[in-house]
């Protein structure tokens, strides 16, 4: 397979030269003999210095006295300095001071960043300005970090200072105070040992944390007003999340009785379907034992002979709806039956106007007929007096309803068929 690589590649499997022989060493540096052996240092004794000559010991400074040392040297130099610079200031013949000291503000903790004419917009907001002067530094150029304000009138210098101390410029928070170096007596700046503050006293243990235009009794105060404002904030943020949580419950409880009358209502729908569904299963019943029970009682009325029964006065009996020869537990009388006549009853009185109309049609047309037929009969019986040579068959007396009624129940040489209305000849004997 290599022998497809090219040259390049094939050279990567080329075996290495051979190791070149080298003939061993007779014995190791380790092994060999010194032509000196080792001594001790007894012959040298007297070569040392006597104690007696040699100059005492020196004790070296170590680090944390150096340190203190230097400390020490540059607050005594530095102390001459202010001394020096304390002999030579004079805030009133100070050529960068002028104007008028009770009109000028003092701001500090200004922004590195920030320019006159962001000061001038932010402190415009008391009353108009006449000037303002940002400290630079002499060997650098850049801002010292404060600057001073005179206003047009005292009165907007005293609003600003009320209003204006610990507002936000570009991300910092300013201290705003009056210039007291030509207002107050005695005044000495911070760099000639003087101010306001306290961060400089000296170390973590003296130094005051919060510096100003007060004293530290207003700081104190500040604090515990801050303080006050985070435990106010903590219990409203736990006021707000006890509200969510009770909203939150709340939405769930409305939720869950929607999700009960959602189902409520569709459990009402069913029993409502459920309801119309058995009444027009009743009714259908009903229409359905209305209308056997029409047709047995035409087939009663219409039947001939013996082998039907005539109705009784009190009217026909509706009949049963079991099957026939079967009687409840109690008789043909009792609570079951009852119970059945109530059922019925009440399905009958159920029955729509429809079929209420088309009964009142089929009677109509009933009385109709009757009157037709009774009719016929009147002519046919004159007929039959005036030929028959004044026959008296019992039927004088009797109207055209009893004629009708006696036809009807007579079985003798014809009856009145209630089907079609014609009379019906008697089968021959």
């Amino acid at each position: 397979m290599t022998q497809f690589l090219p040259p390049n590649l094939l050279a990567l499997f080329a075996p290495r030269d051979p190791i070149p022989y080298l003939p061993p060493l007779e014995k190791l540096p380790h092994e060999k003999h010194h032509n000196q052996p080792y001594c001790g240092i007894a012959p040298y004794i007297r070569e040392f210095e006597d104690p007696r000559d040699a100059p005492p010991p020196t004790r070296a400074e170590t680090r944390e006295e150096r340190m203190e040392r230097k400390r020490r040297e540059k607050i005594e130099r530095r102390q001459q300095e202010v001394e020096t610079e304390l002999k030579m200031w004079d805030p009133h013949n100070d050529p960068n001071a002028q104007g008028d000291a009770f009109k000028t503000l003092f701001v500090a903790r200004v922004n590195y960043d920030t320019t006159e004419s962001k000061l001038r917009r932010e402190f415009e907001v008391y009353g108009p300005i006449k000037r303002i002067h940002m400290v630079y530094s002499k060997r650098s150029g850049k801002p010292r970090g404060y600057a001073f304000i005179e206003y047009e009138h005292e009165r907007d210098m005293h609003s600003a200072y009320k209003h204006a101390d610990g507002k936000k410029i570009d991300g910092r928070r300013v201290l705003v105070d009056v210039e007291r170096g030509r207002t107050v007596k005695g005044w000495r700046p911070r760099r000639l040992g003087g101010g306001l503050g306290g961060t400089r006293r000296g170390g973590a243990d003296v130094n005051i944390r919060h510096s100003g235009r007060d004293d530290t009794s207003r700081y104190d105060e500040r604090d515990r007003d801050r303080d006050r404002e985070r435990e106010r904030r903590e219990r409203s943020r736990e006021r707000d999340k006890e509200r969510e949580r009770r909203r939150s419950r709340s939405r769930d409880r409305r939720r869950r009785s929607r999700s009960r009358d959602k189902e409520e209502r569709r459990r009402s729908r069913e029993r409502s379907k459920d309801k119309d569904r058995d009444r027009k299963r009743r009714s259908s019943r009903s229409r359905e034992r209305a209308r056997r029970e029409r047709e047995r009682k035409e087939e009663l009325r219409g039947g001939g002979g013996g082998d039907m029964a005539e109705p009784s006065e009190a009217g026909d009996a509706p009949p049963d709806d079991g099957p026939p020869g079967e009687l409840g537990p109690d008789g043909p009388d009792g609570p079951e039956e009852k119970g059945r006549d109530r059922d019925r009853e009440r399905r009958r009185s159920h029955r729509s106007e429809r079929e209420r109309r088309r009964d009142r049609d089929r009677e109509r047309d009933r009385e109709h007929k009757r009157g037709e037929r009774g009719g016929e009969r009147g002519r046919d019986e004159a007929r039959g007096g005036a030929g028959g040579g004044g026959q008296d068959n019992g039927l004088e007396g009797l109207g055209s309803d009893g004629r009708d009624m006696y036809m009807e129940s007579e079985g003798g040489d014809g009856y009145l068929a209630p089907e079609n209305g014609y009379l019906m000849e008697a089968a021959p004997e």
